[in-house]
């Protein structure tokens, strides 16, 4: 079964792939079909990765999953949330993310620190779609006062997971899937596909 994705984020599809793989599922980004991202007009997570979806979905005619994810940290009410991606500027790349968030926690102290990284996932069917699969994961964490870590990708390098005792971008990638928002909605969403898929034998 072919799936789009409505990201060109390389991090992400091999996220997805790795995790979906035993479904028998395979990713396709939505380049893949000259797919241009969709502009993300709506105020909440959830909004987004709809709007992302039902892009993919219509522009590919295949399936689609959307995700909009994001860093919510409490020191600073809840930015950079939506705009993580292009918190620095819509041109912006992780660097410039990480700068810019170190900078605006400037004298916070560890223990105000706290953070969390919040995923909304979206599987659609076709794109009118009126029932689309949704799964939420979060992941609690503490933002470092300087990068650790060449893994992952965004803001893993600052994002402490107490737990484990190291940056997220220390972890290595079957970790990281474990713990992670992204792979606690993803495994939400592979429960239901896999009843779903049950259901319709």
């Amino acid at each position: 079964m072919k799936v789009v994705l409505a990201s060109g984020n390389k991090g992400k599809l091999n996220e997805f792939n790795q995790l979906l793989a035993p479904l028998d599922i395979e990713v396709i980004p939505q380049s893949e079909f000259n797919v241009t991202s969709v502009e993300e007009t709506g105020l909440t997570f959830i909004e987004n990765a709809i709007l992302k979806a039902r892009y993919a979905s219509k522009m590919s005619g295949l399936p689609a999953i959307a995700d909009d994810s994001g860093l919510e940290v409490d020191a600073l009410l809840g930015l950079p949330g939506i705009y993580s991606a292009r918190y620095a500027g819509e041109d912006c790349n992780d660097a410039a993310n990480n700068e810019k968030l170190l900078r605006e926690l400037t004298g916070i102290k560890p223990e105000n620190r706290t953070a969390r990284f919040q995923c909304v996932l979206v599987y659609l069917e076709h794109p009118a779609d009126p029932t689309p699969i949704v799964c939420q994961g979060s992941w609690e964490g503490i933002i470092l006062e300087a990068p650790a870590g060449d893994q992952g990708f965004g803001y893993d390098p600052l994002f402490w997971v107490p737990s484990k005792q190291c940056a997220s971008a220390e972890l290595d990638r079957e970790e990281k899937n474990r713990l992670s928002h992204r792979g606690k909605a993803l495994g939400k969403l592979i429960n239901k596909l896999t009843d779903a898929h049950r259901l319709s034998k």
